[in-house]
């Protein structure tokens, strides 16, 4: 599961991400138009630079081997949103934006057959280290979720984990590049940050809870260097893009999971709270099939 650095609805960057801004020379915040090329770049060296420290905070939480689907710590051994237990054995399993890949290493555990893509070579570097931890080795692929190197109908099922669509300048690309390598009938399940979190800064505390962007404006966030070069891009879609996205690339969304948080649960992880997360939701996790 890839988290974002920082939520789009705030211009303060996180001090934690402070060497991987440093590194990269990250120097203000702007809004504006990025294209594919940009982003592509933007978010490779970003991953590349921050995977060292992101695995060094969440990797413990995370797992090497457990597919969870957000911070409010909703994994798919409960959940099953993948299906019932018994349909992931002997399945063709796609993991999109798959960081350290500890979700398709949960799957080749459970029989599936599983791949598993990133954009990032440091991810992917974190991931090869947690094979020879675990002995399970999903085939790992380094490549844009806009284009993806693999064969039509070659999957039963693709997910995602809070990996590459927020990061994605184009949701209709992704979709299609989805439903082209699934199998008809297919699953396409993924999580991103709710939508809503847009709206409000990006803090875990009582500042969090005002809102001070707008939700309908869907002009990506981005973090660049003197020369104006994108170092870190995010964009926001609303609820109705995501579902207009998928129904125009041929998908039929069946659920829509907004998790609430869970009693007992005290981990804060960016801009996730308790605080924040028993008052509006902080995940939206689709549950769609390709039709035709």
């Amino acid at each position: 599961m890839s988290q974002t650095p920082s939520a789009a609805g705030s211009a303060a960057r996180d001090p934690r991400y402070a060497d991987t801004e440093r590194a990269l020379g990250t120097a203000r915040v702007a809004y504006r138009t990025v294209g594919s090329t940009e982003a592509e770049r933007a978010s490779l060296a970003w991953w590349d630079a921050d995977a060292d420290t992101y695995l060094g905070e969440h990797g413990e939480f995370l797992g090497d081997a457990d597919f969870v689907w957000c911070p409010e710590g909703v994994r798919e051994q409960q959940a099953r949103l993948l299906g019932p237990s018994d349909t992931l054995a002997g399945a063709d399993v796609l993991e999109i934006g798959c960081g350290s890949a500890p979700c398709a290493r949960w799957l080749t555990a459970q029989g599936a057959t599983a791949v598993a893509l990133d954009l990032s070579a440091g991810m992917l570097r974190h991931a090869r280290a947690a094979e020879h931890r675990t002995g399970l080795s999903p085939a790992l692929v380094q490549a844009n979720a806009e284009a993806l190197p693999l064969q039509d109908d070659t999957f039963d099922i693709a997910c995602s984990s809070f990996g590459a669509l927020m990061f994605a300048p184009s949701l209709e690309t992704v979709f299609g590049e989805v439903a082209r390598v699934l199998r008809p009938g297919g699953s396409w399940v993924f999580s991103v940050t709710h939508p809503m979190r847009w709206i409000f800064p990006d803090d875990p505390g009582p500042t969090g809870l005002t809102a001070v962007e707008p939700y309908f404006d869907r002009t990506p966030y981005v973090e660049q260097d003197e020369s104006g070069t994108a170092t870190y891009v995010e964009y926001h879609r609303t609820l109705g893009d995501y579902v207009r996205a998928l129904t125009s690339t041929g998908f039929r969304l069946l659920d829509l999971v907004e998790p609430e948080w869970p009693e007992g649960h005290t981990r804060v992880w960016g801009q996730w709270s308790p605080l924040r997360g028993k008052l509006f939701p902080g995940t939206a996790i689709f549950r769609t099939e390709r039709t035709s």
